[in-house]
């Protein structure tokens, strides 16, 4: 009897996970050594740029951990420096020069201080306890480096609560929009106070600017102060932990940087309004 001519089954198609597997180790295989080949696949892939190409990258790596020999050395790292940076982060300024006002400017400067370094700190654990999880849910059963990353989230776990402290603060965004709404409120009582003298409009307008030049100093002050002391105890240490995981990005940055940026704006609000206050002085007056 002649053999019956036999119809595809959905067992004899090939599987999706095999031709994703093939393609990614065919990327891995290339690298740099065919660009010509690798656009290629990168546009069969669906990349289109820069950020697709490092997603595609990512999603090659085979590995839970680059360097797996050294990952527990660079977790203990990063969790002495974060002890470090909690215990003496938000202590005051050293070198406060604010001549006769620095006692009086020390606290507020600290206030600032805390307030970044606690965010940071609390970001930091909670940004090293998430990305142990998620590689820990890719990682193959048999892999040894599997057991490492189980006890590094173990303690990362066990020490969360100790970091997140209450900031002593409010948000970045909210800080901006407190002080400028603090300095308006105070120029509208002068004003009101002063209102049909010139000398009073005048007085008004240049206490508005020094609390606003004030507040900017204060800010930038603890801005940097904050930012020296987590680029000495937390930088190095997380790029270090970070280089051992691999491609998982870039470590958690501080908002010191939003913090400037908010006391610039305050000083240009400054600069803005003693010419506004010029106009009206000589306008109105």
């Amino acid at each position: 009897m002649p053999d019956q001519p036999t119809t595809p089954t959905e067992h004899d198609r090939p599987l999706i996970l095999d031709e994703l597997s093939n393609r990614l180790e065919q990327f891995r295989v290339l690298g740099d050594s065919d660009q010509e080949a690798t656009d290629r696949l990168l546009g069969e892939l669906g990349a289109a740029g820069k950020v697709e190409e490092d997603m595609v990258g990512q999603l090659a790596v085979t590995q839970p951990l680059a360097h797996p020999e050294r990952f527990a050395d660079a977790h203990a790292i990063a969790m002495h420096a974060l002890e470090v940076l909690n215990r003496n982060g938000s202590r005051p300024p050293s070198n406060l020069k604010a001549g006769f006002l620095t006692g009086a400017a020390k606290p507020l400067v600290q206030q600032v201080i805390r307030y970044i370094v606690r965010s940071h700190q609390s970001h930091v654990i909670t940004s090293i306890r998430d990305l142990y999880s998620r590689r820990l849910a890719w990682a193959p059963v048999g892999d040894p480096s599997r057991i490492s990353l189980v006890r590094a989230r173990i303690d990362t776990e066990r020490a969360t609560a100790s970091y997140k402290q209450a900031s002593g603060g409010i948000p970045t965004v909210l800080a901006g929009g407190a002080a400028v709404s603090s300095v308006a409120q105070v120029a509208r009582t002068g004003a009101s106070a002063a209102a049909g003298s010139r000398v009073g409009v005048i007085v008004a307008i240049l206490a508005t600017f020094v609390l606003l030049a004030a507040s900017s100093w204060l800010i930038l002050q603890g801005a940097a102060v904050a930012r020296r002391r987590i680029r000495l105890t937390m930088d190095r240490p997380l790029g270090a932990l970070w280089e051992t995981i691999g491609s998982c990005g870039h470590p958690p940055q501080d908002t010191a940087g939003s913090f400037a940026v908010i006391a610039i704006a305050l000083t240009a609000v400054g600069w803005i309004i003693i010419p506004l206050g010029a106009l009206l002085v000589f306008t109105v007056f």
